[in-house]
C-alpha cells in the first residue's frame, strides 16, 4: 500500500513551531517533530509534496543520530507508534499517518545558530572565495576551483534566520554570543561529526560537501538535535559524478530548483506570483533522488 502523502499536519496537541519542512508539537518536556513532504526553495514553501521526503529526512536523521552518539549526546527519545501520546495513538488513521515521518525528541534550550561545516568549496562558500579569498573570514589558499576539496574542514556559523536566508558570522561571534566554552566545543564537535560522517559516506560513494547541524543545551549539557545529514541539511555528491571545477549534481532538490529557474516555469522570481506547481517528473526525479541517498548512505532498501 503506497505511503500517505503529508503536506501539513494538524494533531490535537499544542503547536510549538511549524518550519519549512517540520511540524513540531509540544509535550512538555518532550517535543514531537513530524518530517512532512514540503518542498521549499529560494526561502518559499512551494504548494507540492516530494512523495517520502518526510520519511526519508525521520529515516537519515535516525540512522544519523544512533552513529553519532559517541561523539554527542542527542535529542532523539524514539521513532516508534508506541512512544506516541495515547491521544494520537487511540486514532488509527492519525498513527498510520504519522509512521515513519515524527521523532520523539527531548526538550533542549536551542542555541540560536546554525553550526556549517565545509570539506568543499562550493555554494555561498565558493562565492565567498572568489570575492575575497576567504570563506567566512577563513581564509584559504589562492588558486582553489569550485568544488575543490578543503586542506581541512573548516566551521563557518551563521545565524539562523526563521524567514529569508541565514547570515554568516565568524566563530569568535558566536562564541561571544553563546560563551568561549560552549562556542569551542560547538565548533570542535560539528567538525568532528563531519569528518566521522564524511569518512563513512566515502566508502559508500557519496561525498559530503558541507553540511549544517543544530545544537541545544539540555541540563547544560550539549547536546545534537534537529535534523542531522540529510539532503535538505547537506550537500551529498556521487563520488563518479564528482570533479573540480563546476558544482557536480546534488541529492536533494536540485530537479525543482533547476525546473523553476528555467524559461519551461515562467516563474519570476522577483515578481509578486507564487511559483507554479511541479511538473510530475520533477517531483518523480526529486523523490528519486531523496531515496537513493537513502539507499547509499545505509545499504537499505527503501519500502
Amino acid at each position: 500500500m503506497p505511503h500517505e502523502v503529508v503536506l501539513q499536519t494538524n494533531l490535537p496537541l499544542p503547536l510549538f513551531g511549524r518550519g519549512k519542512v517540520r511540524d513540531t508539537y509540544d509535550l512538555g518536556d518532550r517535543l514531537l517533530m513530524v518530517a512532512t513532504d514540503r518542498v521549499s526553495v529560494f526561502d518559499v514553501i512551494l504548494g507540492d509534496e516530494i512523495p517520502d521526503k518526510g520519511r526519508v529526512l525521520t529515516a537519515l536523521s535516525t540512522f544519523w543520530f544512533e552513529r553519532t552518539r559517541d561523539i554527542i549526546p542527542n535529542h532523539l527519545i524514539g521513532i516508534e507508534s508506541a512512544d506516541l501520546p495515547e491521544s494520537l495513538t487511540n486514532t488509527p488513521d492519525t498513527v498510520r499517518m504519522l509512521a515513519d515521518r515524527f521523532m520523539l525528541v527531548r526538550k533542549a534550550k536551542r542555541l540560536d545558530f546554525e553550526c556549517v561545516v565545509r570539506g568543499y568549496l562550493a555554494g555561498s562558500g565558493w562565492a565567498d572565495y572568489q570575492r575575497t579569498g576567504a570563506v567566512c573570514g577563513v581564509k584559504l589558499p589562492a588558486g582553489l576551483r569550485q568544488a575543490d576539496q578543503l586542506p581541512e574542514p573548516i566551521f563557518t556559523p551563521a545565524t539562523k534566520a526563521e524567514t529569508g536566508h541565514d547570515i554568516n558570522i565568524s566563530l569568535e561571534e558566536m562564541k561571544n554570543s553563546v560563551g568561549e566554552d560552549i562556542g569551542q566545543a560547538i565548533a570542535d564537535v560539528s567538525i568532528a561529526i563531519y569528518r566521522a560522517a564524511a569518512t563513512y559516506a566515502l566508502d559508500r560513494g557519496i561525498i559530503i560537501a558541507d553540511t549544517k547541524m543544530e545544537f541545544g543545551l539540555l541540563d547544560e549539557q550539549l547536546i545534537l538535535i534537529d535534523e542531522v545529514l540529510t539532503p535538505d541539511s547537506s550537500r551529498f555528491w556521487a563520488v563518479g559524478e564528482y570533479a573540480p571545477g563546476a558544482s557536480p549534481p546534488s541529492f536533494d532538490k536540485q530537479y525543482v530548483r533547476d525546473w523553476l529557474t528555467s524559461p519551461a516555469s515562467g516563474w519570476d522570481r522577483s515578481g509578486p506570483l507564487p511559483p507554479p506547481p511541479l511538473p510530475p517528473e520533477v517531483v518523480e526525479r526529486t523523490q528519486q533522488t531523496y531515496v537513493e541517498a537513502y539507499s547509499r548512505l545505509t545499504g537499505l532498501t527503501w519500502a
